[in-house]
C-alpha cells in the first residue's frame, strides 16, 4: 500500500528520502524542510505531510481519496497528540493545528492556508482555562472562524472584515490589539449569524469534519486560478500537486511574551550580509504576511536607519532573538543558501515554522551569490548556477535619474527595488486589459491578495497603502522583478471615485504616477531615467559564467544602437539583422513601395538604385559596431502586403514618385493580395521571382564591408541568410545571385572580405531536407518563431487567444512561442543539425528566434549541440548565463 502521510517532530521522521530533491518532490518544499530542521535538532511544532503524490492521485480519481488515507491521517493526528500532550477535539486541552499548502517551489500566497483548527464551542473555553486567557482564546476562535468561512466554504470575506470594522469603530478601537475578550465573543457570535446567512448551515463544530475540509480546501487551491497563473508565469508543471501540512498551532498572540515573524538571513533586496525582517508582538503569522498591521523592524540597526520608534525584536526581546540569530546562522550554513524564515514565539519560547530559499530581487541574488562563493560556502559554479538568468532582466533596464526633479507625494516602505512610471489603475483586471493595450500601468491597491496575481503581473510597478516588507505585495514583486512601495500609509483610495488622495492631492485614474522601489518614494508624473551599470557583482558572475558555458551568444538587431547596447552586454556577434526593419524608415517606405508596385525589373531597379546607398550606410554603421565579429544578414523575407500603401496619400505619395496614376497602382496592388500571406510570396520566393531585390542588397552588404575595411583595416564577416528556404534548388539560385554580387563588387574596389552564405531553417521541409540543402549552405540559423508556426499550424498573432488554456489544460507545458517545443519543433532541429552535419561536417548551427533568450530552450541548444544561440540585445546577459548553466548541467 502507498505511503501518503509522513510524520515529523518529537523525534520521529518518516520521509527517508535521502536524495533532496527526491524529498522535496515527495513532501514539497515546506514539509521536506519541516522535516529537516526538526531532523538537525531545532524547534518545529510536531505534524505530518501529506504527500504531493496523493493530491495527483485525488485529481486523477474525480477529486477522491483512497480509503486508506483516513486512517494514516488519524494516526498522524495521535502523533501529534502525543507528542503534544493536547487531545483533537478535547473540550479540556484542547489540540489545535495548522493545515498549510506546500508545493515542490515556493508560491507565496498562492495557494491557501487555514490556522487555529480544532476551535468550536467547546474547545475555545478550554483552550482559554489552559492558556489562562480568555482574550486570547476568543481572538483565536474568530480567526478561526473568519479564515475557514474564506478558504473552505467560500463565503464573502468582506462581510467579516466589515463586521470587524463596525466593532472596532463602534468602540473607537483602531488596532485589534485593543479588544478585549467581551468584544471577541460578541464578534464570534456575529460570524456564526454571517456563516448560517451564507452557508444556510451551521459553523461546523465536529473538527474532524473542519480538518477535511481544510486538508481538501488546499488540494483544491492547487487549481485556483490564482495558483494557475502563477504556475503559468513562473514554468511551473502543472501535474506536480502540492502537498498538505498539518502541525500543531503554536501562538504568537499569547500577550507581550509572545510574537511572529518572517525574517531573511540576508537582504533579499540588495543582498547585503544583514539580518532582514520583520515581527509583532502579540499577533499571528498572516497578521505579518497579509498587512494586516504595520510589522516592526526585527533588528535595532533596521530601526534606526528607518528612524522608526516601535522597538526592534533584538532591543524588545533580547534572549529570544540571540537564540533565532544562532538559528539563522545555522539554517544558512546547513542549507548554504539565503533562507526565509517564518517562527512564533509563544510565551518566550522560539518555534520554527519554515524555512526555504527565499526569493530575492536580482540583484540580491547577485550579491548574495558571489559573496557566498568569495566566503567559500558554494563554489564559484554553484554561484554560476544559483541566480535565475530570467532574474537578470530587472539589472537591465533603465533606473530613475537622481538628479531628476521628483515631484514626490509620499512614501512608502521600500518592498521591492527599481523604478517604474505609467497610468494608474485600482484594480487588477483594468491593469491587465490596460496592459494589453499598449499602456504602462501602476496598480493600486490598499493592500494586494494572491486574487491580484494576474494585474500585478500586468503592471509596472505596485503600491500598497497597506503592509510591510514581507507583505504579498513585496514577496510576490521582488519574485516578479518588478518595484514595489508597500505601507504607504498616508495613501486614502477610494474605489467609487476611481481615486487617491495623498497630502491634500486627488490623483484619478489614468494620471501618471513614478515608484521608486528602491527608497520608497512615490512620485506624480514620469521621472527620467538613466541606463544602468552593469559592474561589480554581475561583471564578476557573468566573467564566471562564461568560463563555464559553450555556446556563444549573438544578439538580434539591425540599428547601431541597439548592436552597442549589445555589445556591452557581450554579444558576440549579430545572428539576425533583419533587413526589413530597415524599409520601414518614413524616408524610404515610398522607395520600397514603388519597387514592390513595379510592373517590371526596369521599374523595380530605379526603386531599389534609390535604396542602395540607405542599406549601404545601414550595413556601414553596423559592421562598424561589430567590427571583428560576425554579423548575419537575412535579405528581405516579409510578405509585400506589409510595405503595401493602403491611404489615399500613401497611394498619391507612390503616384508622384513614380508617375503612374492612382488607379494602376490600386490595381497592382489588388493583384499582389494575398489570402494567407505568412505562407505566400515572402521570404526566398521574392528572391527567385525578383533576384534584383537580393542582388541589390547583396551588393550594398559587400560595399559596405569594403569601405569599414578601408576605413578601419579591420575586415567585418558577413553572413548572408537566404530566408523561408524549403528546397536546395532555392538556396542555390540566390547563392549564385549573392556570390556574383560579392565578385562584382570585390572586383570593383580590388579588395575582398571572407563571408558566408547560408539559409534560415524555419520550414519543416527544410529540416527533413538538412542534409541536401547544407551541400550549398554553409551555416543554419534556426528560425523558431516561424518553424514554431509552421509545425503546429499555429500562428502566433492569433495564438495568445487560447493557448494560456492549452498551457492551463497541460496540452502543451509552456506557451511554444515563449519556451521551444523540444518534442516537435525540437525534434526536426536536431534532425537538421544531424543531416546538417553528415554533409558538412563544419557547418555552423545556431538558432535566432526569439527562443534564443529563453533558459529552458537554450539548455536544449547546448544539448543538441549548437554553435551559438541569438537573443535580443538585453537578453543577451541571460543567454550567457543560461548558457554556463547549460553546460554545467551537462557536465
Amino acid at each position: 500500500m502507498t505511503q501518503y502521510v509522513f510524520r515529523f517532530g518529537g523525534g520521529v521522521s518518516d520521509a527517508q528520502e535521502d536524495d533532496k530533491l527526491a524529498r522535496t518532490n515527495l513532501l514539497g518544499g515546506k514539509g521536506a524542510n519541516l522535516a529537516e530542521m526538526a531532523s538537525i535538532g531545532l524547534p518545529v511544532p510536531p505534524g505530518f505531510t501529506i504527500s504531493t503524490e496523493l493530491c495527483t492521485r485525488y485529481y486523477a480519481d474525480g477529486e477522491t481519496y483512497p480509503d486508506s488515507l483516513i486512517g494514516e491521517v488519524a494516526q498522524a493526528i495521535a502523533h501529534i497528540e502525543s507528542v503534544t500532550g493536547k487531545t483533537f477535539g478535547d473540550a479540556a486541552n484542547p489540540l489545535l493545528v495548522s493545515v498549510r499548502s506546500g508545493a515542490r517551489v515556493s508560491m507565496p500566497g498562492m495557494m491557501d492556508t487555514v490556522l487555529n483548527l480544532g476551535l468550536n464551542d467547546a474547545t475555545v473555553e478550554g483552550l482559554a482555562k489552559v492558556s489562562g486567557d480568555e482574550r486570547f482564546a476568543w481572538d483565536s476562535y474568530r480567526r478561526f472562524i473568519q479564515m475557514y468561512s474564506d478558504v473552505v466554504l467560500g463565503l464573502d470575506h468582506d462581510a467579516f472584515e466589515e463586521a470587524l470594522e463596525i466593532v472596532k469603530e463602534d468602540n473607537g478601537f483602531y488596532n485589534d490589539t485593543e479588544m478585549e475578550a467581551e468584544h471577541w465573543k460578541a464578534l464570534v457570535a456575529e460570524y456564526k449569524t454571517l456563516v448560517e446567512e451564507q452557508w444556510a448551515k451551521p459553523f461546523p463544530q465536529d473538527v474532524n469534519d473542519q480538518l477535511w475540509g481544510a486538508i481538501t480546501a488546499v488540494f483544491g487551491s492547487w487549481q485556483a486560478e490564482r495558483a494557475k497563473v502563477y504556475r503559468r508565469l513562473n514554468d511551473i508543471p502543472g501535474d506536480w500537486g502540492t502537498a498538505v501540512n498539518v502541525q500543531a498551532m503554536v501562538f504568537g498572540n499569547m500577550g507581550e511574551t509572545s510574537a511572529t515573524g518572517v525574517a531573511f538571513t540576508r537582504n533579499p533586496s540588495d543582498g547585503s550580509n544583514a539580518y532582514y525582517g520583520e515581527y509583532l508582538i502579540n499577533a499571528q503569522g498572516e497578521d505579518v504576511v497579509a498587512g494586516i498591521r504595520t510589522p516592526q523592524y526585527l533588528t535595532k540597526a533596521a530601526r534606526e536607519e528607518a528612524g522608526a520608534k516601535p522597538l526592534s525584536m533584538e532591543e524588545a526581546m533580547g534572549e529570544t532573538y540571540a537564540e533565532l540569530a544562532g538559528v539563522f546562522d545555522l539554517l544558512e550554513k546547513h542549507y548554504r543558501d539565503m533562507q526565509d524564515i517564518e517562527f512564533t514565539v509563544e510565551r518566550g519560547k522560539l518555534w520554527m515554522l519554515q524555512t526555504r530559499s527565499g526569493k530575492r530581487t536580482a540583484k540580491a541574488a547577485l550579491k548574495i551569490a558571489v559573496d557566498m562563493a568569495n566566503e567559500d560556502l558554494i563554489t564559484q559554479e554553484e554561484a554560476v548556477q544559483r541566480v535565475d538568468p530570467m532574474a537578470l532582466d530587472q539589472l537591465l533596464h533603465p533606473t530613475l535619474d537622481p538628479d531628476a526633479v521628483r515631484d514626490v507625494l509620499t512614501r512608502g516602505l521600500p518592498a521591492s527595488p527599481g523604478a517604474a512610471a505609467g497610468v494608474i489603475v485600482f484594480d487588477a483586471d483594468t491593469a491587465e486589459r490596460r496592459k494589453g493595450m499598449g499602456e504602462h500601468v501602476i496598480l493600486v491597491r490598499m493592500e494586494t491578495s494572491p486574487e491580484d496575481i494576474h494585474g500585478m503581473h500586468a503592471a509596472e510597478g505596485i503600491l500598497t497603502a497597506r503592509g510591510g516588507m514581507t507583505s504579498h505585495a513585496a514577496v510576490v514583486a521582488r519574485g516578479m522583478g518588478r518595484p514595489c512601495v508597500s505601507g504607504a500609509g498616508e495613501l486614502v483610495i477610494d474605489n467609487e471615485t476611481r481615486s487617491m488622495t495623498v497630502a491634500g492631492r486627488t490623483l484619478k485614474e489614468g494620471n501618471m504616477l513614478t515608484l521608486d522601489g528602491s527608497t520608497g518614494e512615490v512620485m506624480a508624473g514620469e521621472v527620467a531615467t538613466i541606463q544602468p551599470e552593469l559592474v561589480g557583482d554581475f561583471g564578476t558572475l557573468m566573467e564566471w559564467a562564461d568560463r563555464s558555458r559553450k555556446l556563444n551568444v549573438r544578439t538580434n538587431a539591425e540599428t547601431p544602437a541597439d548592436c552597442r547596447v549589445a555589445r556591452d552586454f557581450g554579444a558576440e556577434g549579430i545572428g539576425l539583422c533583419r533587413t526589413e526593419h530597415m524599409f520601414f524608415d518614413a524616408a524610404r517606405i515610398t522607395a520600397v513601395r514603388q519597387m514592390i508596385l513595379a510592373e517590371n525589373e526596369a521599374g523595380r531597379r530605379v526603386a531599389l538604385d534609390k535604396l542602395l546607398p540607405e542599406q549601404r550606410q545601414d550595413f556601414t554603421e553596423i559592421f562598424e559596431v561589430m567590427v571583428g565579429l560576425p554579423v548575419t544578414i537575412r535579405l528581405l523575407d516579409p510578405p509585400l502586403h506589409e510595405f503595401l500603401p493602403h491611404s489615399e496619400n500613401e497611394f498619391k505619395d507612390v503616384a508622384e514618385a513614380t508617375g503612374i496614376g492612382i488607379e494602376a497602382l490600386k490595381r497592382r496592388a489588388n493583384e499582389l493580395h494575398e489570402f494567407n500571406p505568412m505562407l505566400g510570396h515572402r521570404g526566398c520566393r521574392l528572391g527567385v521571382t525578383y533576384p534584383e531585390i537580393y542582388e541589390i542588397q547583396a551588393k550594398a552588404i559587400f560595399e559596405a564591408a569594403c569601405d569599414v575595411l578601408e576605413k578601419s583595416g579591420k575586415a567585418p564577416i558577413p553572413e548572408v541568410m537566404i530566408p523561408l528556404v524549403g528546397t536546395k534548388r532555392e538556396l542555390d539560385l540566390m547563392k549564385e545571385v549573392v556570390d556574383g554580387a560579392a565578385k562584382a563588387v570585390f572586383a570593383e574596389r580590388g579588395q575582398s572580405v571572407d563571408y558566408l552564405v547560408g539559409t534560415m531553417i524555419e520550414l519543416p521541409r527544410a529540416a527533413l531536407m538538412a542534409g541536401e540543402i547544407a551541400a550549398s549552405g554553409e551555416f543554419f540559423s534556426f528560425g523558431t518563431n516561424d518553424l514554431t508556426q509552421t509545425t503546429l499550424g499555429v500562428s502566433r498573432d492569433d495564438a495568445a487567444r487560447f493557448l494560456g488554456q492549452y498551457v492551463d489544460k497541460g496540452i502543451y507545458a509552456r506557451d511554444p512561442f515563449v519556451s521551444l517545443d523540444i518534442d516537435g519543433v525540437g525534434q526536426l532541429i536536431e534532425i537538421a543539425a544531424e543531416k546538417g552535419r553528415v554533409t558538412r561536417p563544419d557547418i555552423k548551427l545556431g538558432i535566432c528566434g526569439e527562443h534564443g533568450g529563453d533558459p529552458a530552450s537554450i539548455a536544449f541548444c547546448a544539448k543538441t549541440g549548437l554553435d551559438y544561440v541569438s537573443a535580443s540585445p538585453y537578453r543577451v546577459p541571460i543567454a550567457r548565463l543560461a548558457a554556463a548553466q547549460a553546460a554545467l548541467a551537462n557536465q
